[in-house]
């Protein structure tokens, strides 16, 4: 039996979320990676208690993770380091008070799925499946969060297929769940889009969302490999906000922690 069973949708809600409700918050710092399960590039190495530490040191408020590990029970008992929690309460550590995880796959030994951490409460989350057919089973987690000044922001982790006949229906979905945020609401849209065909923005512009690197760049960043990223796969999106400074992490120790480089820029609200 598993030591411990994240539900479908899970919200561990902390005590200690203490937050200034009188002074707005204008700015806030937000992280996105692709924690390959904690592993270094080819599996080779179990790196998850250096992830936290590079993850930490970033100082985000919001950290957009995808296939991060509710549980793993082979993994427990080969590796003696294996957190007794899931991956996504060990990273969020004492840093960040709110998390929120999605269940995407499930098999015999564990699941995985997205998950977010935040610094601000997460007042309503939902995980929205958007499988399309097969083994790829991806999900859209949503998290709407109580930041001061604002009736409510949102934030939407994403991990897209790997097929473009698959991303073009999950990009219809997330249109979908857009279409349901308050029209002036904050939004902010990131994760692993596995869009190597560059296609996501010329449905997403349309309605509202721009595109960190792509609004800045002219393209989004490339994010993988890691080592030696080529591959623009990983993205991060606003609507009724802007981002600014965004940066691809793809010296060490980023380059050694995943097989994506992680996306990290300052939102203004």
């Amino acid at each position: 039996m598993n030591e411990y069973a994240p539900e479908m949708n899970q919200t561990i809600a902390k005590p200690e979320v203490i937050i200034d409700r009188v002074t707005p918050v204008k700015r806030l710092r937000v992280l996105t990676i692709n924690t390959h399960k904690g592993f270094t590039p080819f599996n080779r190495r179990f790196i998850l208690p250096e992830l936290r530490s590079a993850v930490q040191a970033t100082g985000a408020d919001l950290v957009f993770l995808q296939e991060v590990l509710g549980n793993h029970a082979l993994h427990a008992k080969r590796f003696h380091d294996w957190p007794r929690v899931p991956q996504y309460e060990f990273l969020a550590d004492s840093v960040w008070p709110q998390f929120a995880y999605g269940r995407n796959a499930v098999y015999p030994a564990g699941d995985h799925g997205n998950a977010l951490l935040s610094r601000f409460p997460i007042v309503e989350h939902h995980n929205l499946d958007v499988t399309v057919s097969g083994t790829e089973q991806r999900g859209l987690l949503h998290c709407r969060l109580d930041v001061p000044g604002h009736a409510a922001v949102h934030a939407v982790c994403v991990h897209l297929g790997l097929r473009e006949a698959h991303r073009r229906k999950q990009i219809g979905l997330l249109l979908d769940l857009l279409a349901t945020f308050e029209p002036e609401a904050p939004v902010i849209v990131a994760g692993d889009f596995n869009d190597w065909r560059l296609r996501a923005d010329e449905r997403l512009t349309p309605h509202g969302l721009r595109e960190a690197f792509g609004h800045r760049h002219g393209k989004p960043a490339r994010s993988f490999p890691a080592r030696m990223p080529l591959l623009r796969l990983d993205r991060i999106y606003t609507r009724n906000a802007t981002a600014h400074e965004p940066q691809v992490l793809s010296t060490r120790p980023w380059s050694h922690l995943s097989d994506h480089a992680p996306l990290a820029a300052e939102i203004h609200l």
